[in-house]
């Protein structure tokens, strides 16, 4: 539990960081995915792992497909951070759990519940403050203002989520390297590598901050740790990140968010925590199905 709880820490000062690269989404995600495939190849090759897996021709196209996904939901989450306050980013962003409800009702055919759909309402409802509707700022100036990318961002996390559910004979170790080595190969020509030469010393300090912590030690915390705990208990960590990341944007940039921007904060937080209760609630329903049966 400890290394998910840093990992979740750790993870939530990214967008931070981030600013003090110097760098643009593109030149960001592509050092991502070349220090996740370099720092987790070499762990899945020095273990042995990829000994004993068990590679699936459909499997395999499966996950390229979430790769390429991937590669995008970080594409614009960094864009994200580039035009908003690290708080207004996270809070839209951390609506991937209330999308997915709503597309496993699509899709999956899944009911929607009376609580369910007021949860969606509470999300939405307090996403919205947050982006700022409801002040005076006009329409077209929130949608420039990195608003499409967040939600972006958390839409194709929420696909992502679901996508990988059946994604089972390979380990996260195989799935994360082929994806972060399509990433890099994908991004590679849409890269200004010129963006790189005039890096100062602390630009450069960020930027291997991004690739080797942000990335890979926590990849291989979070995945060291996630088979251990519990569905609820992981659920319910994943609220450190946004928690950090909203504390450092208070701290370290300064940002005060208006009241009608807390209020949608609180909303937000509270309608992901319902949702994450309800999808809990959900598979321990379905354990218990299986055992009887």
């Amino acid at each position: 539990m400890v290394g998910m709880i840093v990992a979740m820490s750790i993870f939530g000062s990214i967008g931070f960081v981030a600013a003090k690269t110097g760098l643009h989404a593109f030149e960001l995600v592509f050092v991502r995915c070349v220090f996740a495939s370099i720092f987790l190849g070499v762990f899945w090759l020095l273990t042995g792992k990829f000994a004993s897996e068990k590679w699936n021709k459909h499997e395999v196209k499966q996950i390229i497909f979430c790769g390429l996904i991937l590669v995008l939901n970080w594409v614009f989450l960094f864009k994200a951070f580039e035009m908003m306050p690290v708080t207004v980013a996270v809070s839209i962003y951390y609506l991937a759990p209330v999308i997915v409800l709503l597309l496993g009702s699509l899709f999956y055919k899944e009911k929607l519940t009376v609580v369910t759909v007021l949860t969606i309402s509470v999300c939405f409802l307090g996403t919205m403050l947050v982006s700022g509707l409801g002040t005076n700022t006009p329409f077209g100036e929130l949608l420039s203002s990195g608003l499409i990318w967040a939600f972006l961002a958390a839409v194709l996390y929420a696909f992502l989520t679901l996508l990988s559910k059946n994604i089972r004979q390979l380990s996260s170790y195989a799935v994360t390297v082929i994806q972060t080595t399509l990433g890099a190969i994908l991004l590679l020509p849409f890269v200004n590598f010129e963006a790189f030469m005039g890096l100062e010393t602390s630009n450069w300090i960020a930027v291997t901050l991004i690739g080797s912590l942000h990335t890979g030690v926590v990849y291989f915390l979070f995945f060291g740790s996630v088979r251990h705990l519990s569905a609820g208990l992981i659920s319910a960590l994943v609220f450190l990140d946004p928690i950090v990341a909203i504390l450092l944007d208070t701290m370290i940039t300064g940002f005060r968010p208006s009241f009608l921007q807390v209020i949608g904060i609180v909303l937000t937080f509270i309608g992901m925590a319902i949702t994450l209760m309800l999808s809990q609630n959900k598979r321990s329903v379905k354990v218990d199905e299986s055992a009887a049966s």
